[in-house]
């Protein structure tokens, strides 16, 4: 049965966002909603709620069809409530005395310890704040669930509850999820939606699967628009020579031929359609310096304690060496953060626990981004490389920073921008070791594919912490687990990622 139809729906903002987008979604469809940042996927999630006008087009609901949707942020207004009365706020003044027990029953399908849950918003974490977001929808009891980017500040425990969460929803419910999180779309969807400008494509797969039948279709396009552009070319030739036979010979009917053959040959070429080509959010370019050190860093039987004091973790004897890309894994609270910033602090000359080699030259990037100052322009934080006005310009457009923008704090740029801002600083220090702390964060699928691929191709050393399953995976080829107070090096992060999901 249909919940809803989507006829012919198009959104522009300043630019075009998405045009003649036409979708049905029936009861138990879970549809992954992937496109790069700053592409329309938050701008449709607000057309279905009907948050959102669109420039055009008509979208059908099933009669007293309930939406709940999960935004990706707390509205600032509410932040002062505690976690409890938020999700109590969802139901209606009259509901609420004696339905309260909803936002019991939701609290503990999603496993929210009883100590949180009296707790003011603002002082929980962000994967907790959008707990909240999401009980609250919940106890609406809705027709069609929207989720946008609901693994945003989440552990891998607490996606795996997610996903155990939504496989476990009614099968009449209707799911449609928003997400950079590859492993989570393939686990949560059945379904696959590539949001473009123009010709938007619908797969009834998860998104691994749907992204292979993409490329394919894309291909079949490329190849199918040569062939239409040479047809045409091919019959302009025969009319050029029939006309020049036909002019020559005085034939009136090589002549009409010709114009037949003309009229023919721009029909094809008006129907042509090239191959979609996807308008990036900014190109990720990374390098390795290189070095002739055998061991960038040494760990001597480091011990690793919490910023009180308390001994979390003993390193072993352990090198990190050039083309090394360990990822360092561990449940929340287990040391991660602390190993990273000893390295960080040895490598900037602070802490002399972690040897390092002295041509060792660092890039460092933290989930919050905090190696970029908010008060800084885009200019300003690339100023120090003495790249000159153009070429600083440039590069900046290149990344995805508009001349617009560029002279703004980065206060007022979307995360995608600062994430790939962020890499281009990276770049331009020239390392031949990075220290990545969850780089993922705030890029989209493209992005991730991009820095995988730079990390990859120049051989950067690295070490990394990152709860994406899919980038562990495709970057790392070593890995650190810290496990029951030791750091023990394993072949695959599988084990670890069994552990976490179970």
């Amino acid at each position: 049965m249909s919940l809803l139809n989507i006829q012919n729906l198009s959104v522009t903002l300043g630019d075009p966002l998405f045009s003649d987008l036409t979708v049905t979604l029936t009861k138990g469809d879970r549809l992954g909603l992937v496109a790069a940042n700053g592409r329309g996927k938050t701008t449709l999630l607000g057309c279905i709620a009907g948050t959102f006008e669109p420039t055009s087009g008509d979208i059908t609901r099933a009669r007293g069809l309930r939406v709940g949707h999960v935004a990706q942020y707390v509205p600032d207004a509410d932040l002062d409530m505690t976690l409890y009365n938020k999700v109590l706020s969802a139901l209606p003044a009259d509901q609420a005395d004696f339905e309260g027990w909803r936002v019991d029953v939701a609290l503990d399908e999603l496993s929210v310890p009883c100590e949180l849950q009296q707790t003011l918003l603002r002082e929980l974490s962000g994967g907790w704040q959008r707990t909240a977001l999401l009980a609250a929808a919940w106890i609406t009891q809705p027709d069609i669930l929207l989720l946008d980017e609901p693994t945003n500040h989440l552990d891998l425990g607490r996606i795996a509850l997610l996903e155990t969460w939504l496989t476990n929803l009614p099968r009449e419910v209707g799911v449609v999820i928003t997400s950079h999180d590859r492993a989570f779309l393939d686990a949560t969807t059945n379904r696959t939606l590539f949001l473009r400008e123009t010709s938007s494509r619908d797969f009834a797969t998860p998104f691994s699967h749907a992204r292979l039948a993409l490329d394919e279709a894309d291909a079949a396009d490329e190849r199918r628009f040569a062939n239409d552009l040479n047809k045409a070319s091919q019959l302009r030739k025969q009319a050029a020579k029939l006309k020049n036979i036909g002019i020559n010979s005085g034939s009136d009917l090589l002549i009409t031929k010709t114009t037949q053959l003309t009229e023919r040959a721009a029909k094809i070429e008006a129907a042509a359609k090239p191959a979609h080509r996807e308008k990036g959010a900014g190109e990720i370019k990374l390098g390795n310096a290189g070095t002739h050190a055998k061991a960038l860093v040494t760990f001597d039987d480091v011990q690793v304690s919490t910023p009180d004091g308390r001994p979390l973790y003993t390193s072993g004897q352990k090198w990190i060496t050039p083309g090394d890309r360990i990822v360092l894994l561990g449940a929340n609270g287990t040391g991660k953060t602390q190993l990273m910033n000893m390295v960080y602090r040895a490598l900037i000359g602070k802490d002399s626990t972690v040897k390092s080699a002295p041509s060792v030259t660092l890039g460092y990037s933290d989930q919050h981004l905090s190696q970029l100052t908010p008060t800084d322009t885009p200019m300003q934080a690339i100023g120090d490389f003495g790249l000159g006005d153009q070429r600083a310009r440039g590069l900046l457009a290149a990344a995805g920073v508009m001349i617009q923008m560029q002279d703004t704090p980065l206060a007022k740029l979307s995360g995608g921008q600062k994430a790939r801002l962020a890499m281009l600083v990276l770049r331009l220090q020239h390392p031949n070791f990075y220290l990545l702390d969850e780089p993922t964060n705030h890029l989209d699928i493209e992005g991730q594919e991009a820095l995988e691929e730079e990390l990859c191709a120049h051989d950067a050393a690295c070490l990394l912490v990152s709860h994406d399953r899919s980038f562990v995976r495709n970057v790392g080829n070593r890995f650190w687990w810290i496990d029951r107070r030791r750091l023990v090096e394993v072949e695959s992060p599988e084990a670890f990622f069994e552990a976490q999901m179970s």
